[in-house]
């Protein structure tokens, strides 16, 4: 007998009642970069779209997100002052513990606010952690890592999501935050994250880019796709809440096969790189950028993303286009 495929595509009706892919609104999460000062909407050259925030200018754009449904937001800092120890990371003043303070203020339950935990952007160096002997040592880096998700947790995050690479440093933001009563405070680890070209735009939105070397000491190298099972189960064991993959578009080998292998959820960052490849080609007429964006999230969550950190949120969500 002839099969026929074909009858379940004859027209919109039926293919979207026999989609196998379902994307939602509550899917995606909205990054914002917070600065100090008043005042303050920069745009961000190489993100068309995307701006530096200072806390009151981010409480007005949140509060516009929140009517299109963004309900979902995570913050990078930038701007503090840039130590070998990375002190300002876990400072009582630091930009995000204060803006972490107002939006919880002003949004309560309305408004889950997640927070990178790293310090790249808060060392002289640029890297993602202590560096002793020309080297990022792991366990002093840890350390000042599991401060930050304190000191976010004592602002009123509702979720920390490291994005170091350090080993052990989930077991470590669990236990400092259970000793200290922030055991409700959820974990999204950033547990396979590769040293990906596709961060370039990010580092100068977030004046995080290394002054020596590079990250592949401590980031994934690409080229490996089974060893990221070993650090997305190593997360799951040690207490985190979520497991995340970034970047996304070039790695969802890897999303797929993490899904087969956890009950967690699973996060995947649609990265700057990606985003802003995007923007141009659309800025030049090469592509239809709705058609696109799309598709490319269609394909993150048929790869088994459960959740979505993209730049292309707003986008997504104020102009309708799920």
């Amino acid at each position: 007998m002839l099969q026929r495929p074909r009858r379940l595509r004859k027209n919109a009706i039926v293919r979207e009642m026999v989609a196998e892919t379902k994307l939602s609104k509550d899917m995606f999460i909205y990054p914002y970069f917070v600065v100090n000062g008043k005042n303050v909407v920069h745009p961000i050259a190489a993100m068309p779209g995307i701006n530096h925030y200072s806390v009151d200018e981010l409480l007005k754009d949140v509060e516009k997100g929140l009517k299109s449904g963004i309900n979902k937001i995570i913050l990078f800092g930038v701007g503090e002052s840039k130590t070998e120890d990375a002190s300002s990371s876990f400072s009582d003043n630091a930009i995000v513990v204060k803006a972490v303070r107002a939006l919880k203020e002003k949004f309560g339950e309305q408004l889950y606010v997640i927070t990178d935990i790293c310090v790249c952007a808060y060392t002289t160096h640029g890297h993602c952690g202590i560096i002793h002997n020309e080297y990022v040592h792991n366990d002093d880096s840890v350390k000042v890592l599991a401060q930050m998700a304190l000191a976010h947790a004592q602002a009123g995050v509702d979720m920390v999501a490291p994005s170091d690479m350090m080993d052990g440093r989930i077991l470590a933001m669990r236990e400092l935050l259970d000793k200290n009563g922030f055991e409700n405070t959820a974990i999204m680890s950033y547990s396979i994250k590769y040293a990906s070209a596709y961060y370039g735009p990010f580092r100068e939105a977030a004046d995080s880019a290394p002054q020596k070397g590079d990250r592949k000491s401590y980031q994934m190298d690409f080229r490996n796709g089974n060893e990221s099972l070993t650090e997305g189960l190593l997360d799951e064991a040690e207490g985190a809440d979520v497991l995340m993959v970034k970047p996304a578009l070039a790695y969802m080998d890897v999303i797929f096969n993490l899904r087969k292998n956890t009950l967690l959820p699973i996060a995947c960052y649609n990265v700057s790189g990606e985003y802003s490849m995007v923007k141009a080609a659309a800025a030049n007429g090469w592509i239809d950028e709705q058609k696109i964006v799309m598709e490319n999230m269609y394909a993150f969550a048929r790869a088994g993303a459960n959740l979505i950190i993209t730049y292309h949120t707003k986008d997504i969500l104020e102009r309708d286009w799920i």
